[in-house]
C-alpha cells in the first residue's frame, strides 16, 4: 500500500512539474524591438511586392516564413504541405454576359453590372419575377415568409432593414452579416436553398451606372473559386432605373424605402415578365496558402491555443507598391516572434502545457478568405481549440485617440464575447507584466466600423471559438496606401504590445482547463 502510493505521489509530482512552465518574462524578453524590426523589414520591404494574395510575393512571404518556422524548430502543422495549408483562388473574367428582360436585352455596364464574384457558367430562362425585399431569411426578419420562389428569379435590394434607428436582425446600430461580411453570397445561397433560378438585385444608392462604378465592379472580380456556400446568377441594377426595367412602378416606391433601410416583408409583389441569361467566364486557379507550425503540448497537448496574424497585403497597383508594414505585417512578425520565444521556452524545459499552433493567413485583404477556408478545413479540431488570439495592425497610433496614453494602449476586441474568461486572463497577463491601457472601444456594439467582423479571428468566432483580436486603431493615415511602410512603426509600443499578447498566451496555453463557452455570439 505504501510503495503503491508513493508511485502515485511521484506521479504526480512530475505531472505537476511538467505542468508548471513558470514565469512568461524571460521569454517575452527576447522578443525585442530589434528583432521585430529585423523581420518587418524583410517581411514588408520591396522584394516581397506588397503580399498580394495568389502572386509571387505572397508565396515568397509564405516560404520565408516557412524558413522561419523550421529555423526555431516548430514542426509542420498537421494535415499541411511543408507547413503550409493550400486552397485554390481564382481570377474570373467575364467572356460572355447577355441579360433579355421582356424582349429587350439590357446594355452590360449601362444597365447593370454582373455579379462575376458570385456567378457561374450557365444559360437560364425565367418567366416570373418575385420581391423579396432585401433578400433576407432570419428569425428576426424573414423576407421570404409567404412566398413561393421556386423556378422564379426573385429581386431583392442590397442591404438590411432598420427600424427605430437600429438594425433589426442585431437590434444594434451595427449591421449584419446579411450586410457583410459575405453578405451578398449568403443571400444569393439562401435564394438557391428556396429554388430560385437566378436574381435581380437593386442597389438602392445609385441612380445610374457610371463608367467608375461599372470599372470598380469589373475590377472587384477576384473570388475564391470554391466558396463555402454557392448561390445562383445575379446581376445588379441601380435603384433608378429599377422601376423602367422591371416595367412596374412599384419598384419606385420600393427603392425610397430601401433607401431609408424601411421593412419591405410585408410587400407581396410578383410579375410575369420573361427573361434569359447567358453568362459565361474564363477562370484561372491558382494556389493560396496560409503558414502553420507548432510546438506540442505536455500533459494537455490534445488541446490547442492559435496564434493568427495575415500576412497578405494589397500588392502592386497603378505602378505603386502596398508594403504593408502595420497592416498587417506587424501581425506577421509578432506571431514569428511568438513561435521564437515559445520554442526557446520549450528547449529551456518550459514548454507550454496545450499545443500552440502559429498560423499566418493569406486572403484577409480579399475577404478573410485564409481563415474562411481554415474554419471549414480546420488542422486541429476546433472543438479542442480554447482561443484564437490574433493580431492585425500593432505597430502604429491611432491618429484619431485623443488621449494622454497615446502611446500606451492597445485595443482589445472580443473581451466580453463568447468566454467570460478572456477579459480576467489578458488583463490579468497586462497588469503584470506590461501596464498597458487595453482599450475596448471596438467592443462598443455601436461602432460603426463593425473591426469585430473584419480580420482573421472572426471565422474562429462564428464557429464559437473564443477569440481575442489586438489592433492599433490605425484606420486613417497610411491605412491602405503606399505609405504604410517600415519606417513609420513606433518601435517601443510595438514591443510592448507584441510582449503582452505573449504574455496572454502563455497565461491561455498553461491555465488549468479550455476557456469557458458560455456567452453567445451575437
Amino acid at each position: 500500500m505504501q510503495k503503491k502510493f508513493f508511485s502515485v505521489l511521484l506521479a504526480g509530482i512530475s505531472l505537476s512539474a511538467a505542468a508548471q512552465p513558470g514565469s512568461p518574462e524571460p521569454y517575452a524578453a527576447t522578443i525585442t524591438k530589434e528583432d521585430l524590426k529585423k523581420q518587418l523589414t524583410i517581411i514588408a520591404g520591396p522584394e516581397m511586392e506588397g503580399r498580394e494574395t495568389g502572386t509571387e510575393g505572397q508565396r515568397k512571404a509564405a516560404a520565408y516564413i516557412v524558413s522561419q518556422f523550421k529555423s526555431f524548430g516548430l514542426l509542420p502543422a498537421p494535415g499541411t504541405d511543408n507547413y503550409q495549408q493550400f486552397y485554390a483562388i481564382g481570377y474570373d473574367s467575364a467572356e460572355h454576359s447577355q441579360f433579355v428582360l421582356d424582349g429587350k436585352e439590357l446594355v452590360n455596364g449601362v444597365d447593370y453590372v454582373d455579379n462575376t464574384s458570385e456567378n457561374n457558367n450557365g444559360k437560364l430562362k425565367g418567366k416570373e419575377l418575385v420581391f423579396v425585399g432585401y433578400g433576407i431569411g432570419d428569425p428576426a426578419y424573414d423576407d421570404y415568409t409567404g412566398k413561393e420562389v421556386k423556378g422564379k428569379v426573385v429581386v431583392f435590394f442590397g442591404g438590411e432593414p432598420k427600424k427605430d434607428g437600429s438594425y433589426v436582425i442585431s437590434g444594434t446600430k451595427r449591421y449584419s452579416t446579411w450586410t457583410y461580411p459575405g453578405g451578398l453570397g449568403q443571400k444569393l445561397a439562401l435564394a438557391k436553398e428556396k429554388g430560385a433560378l437566378a436574381a435581380i438585385v437593386i442597389n438602392p444608392t445609385i441612380d445610374s451606372i457610371t463608367a467608375n462604378y461599372a470599372r470598380s465592379a469589373k475590377k472587384s472580380n477576384t473570388r475564391l473559386i470554391k466558396a463555402t456556400t454557392e448561390g445562383i446568377n445575379a446581376i445588379t441594377i441601380p435603384g433608378g432605373i429599377a422601376a423602367r426595367l422591371l416595367a412596374d412602378p412599384f419598384f419606385t416606391d420600393a427603392v425610397a424605402k430601401a433607401k431609408k433601410n424601411e421593412m419591405l416583408n410585408s410587400y407581396n409583389f410578383s410579375k410575369k415578365m420573361p427573361l434569359s441569361y447567358d453568362y459565361s467566364e474564363k477562370k484561372l486557379t491558382v494556389n493560396a496558402s496560409n503558414v502553420a507550425g507548432y510546438i506540442e503540448g505536455t500533459d494537455k497537448k490534445d488541446e490547442y491555443l492559435i496564434l493568427t496574424g495575415h500576412y497578405d497585403h494589397l500588392g502592386m497597383r497603378n505602378g505603386q507598391m502596398y508594403y504593408g508594414a502595420d497592416d498587417d505585417g506587424s501581425g506577421t512578425c509578432t506571431v514569428i516572434e511568438m513561435a521564437e520565444a515559445f520554442a526557446k521556452a520549450k528547449a529551456a524545459g518550459h514548454g507550454p502545457r496545450r499545443t500552440v499552433v502559429f498560423m499566418t493567413v493569406s486572403g484577409e485583404e480579399k475577404g478573410l478568405w485564409g481563415s474562411e477556408y481554415y474554419s471549414e478545413h480546420p488542422l486541429v479540431p476546433l472543438d479542442k481549440t480554447t482561443a484564437d488570439l490574433n493580431t492585425d495592425m500593432i505597430g502604429r497610433i491611432d491618429t484619431e485617440r485623443k488621449t494622454a496614453d497615446s502611446l500606451n494602449y492597445i485595443y482589445v476586441i472580443g473581451h466580453d464575447k463568447l468566454s467570460s474568461d478572456l477579459v480576467g486572463i489578458n488583463e490579468g497577463a497586462n497588469t503584470k507584466y506590461t501596464g498597458l491601457t487595453l482599450d475596448y472601444k471596438f467592443d462598443d456594439p455601436n461602432d460603426p466600423n463593425r473591426i469585430y467582423y473584419r480580420s482573421d479571428h472572426y471565422n474562429f468566432a462564428r464557429k464559437g471559438v473564443p477569440i481575442l483580436f489586438f489592433y492599433d486603431g490605425m484606420l486613417l493615415a497610411d491605412y491602405h496606401k503606399p505609405t504604410d511602410t517600415v519606417d513609420k512603426i513606433y518601435w517601443d509600443i510595438y514591443e510592448k504590445r507584441a510582449r503582452m499578447i505573449f504574455n496572454t498566451a502563455w497565461e491561455v496555453a498553461n491555465r488549468d482547463n479550455m476557456l469557458k463557452r458560455d456567452i453567445p455570439l451575437n
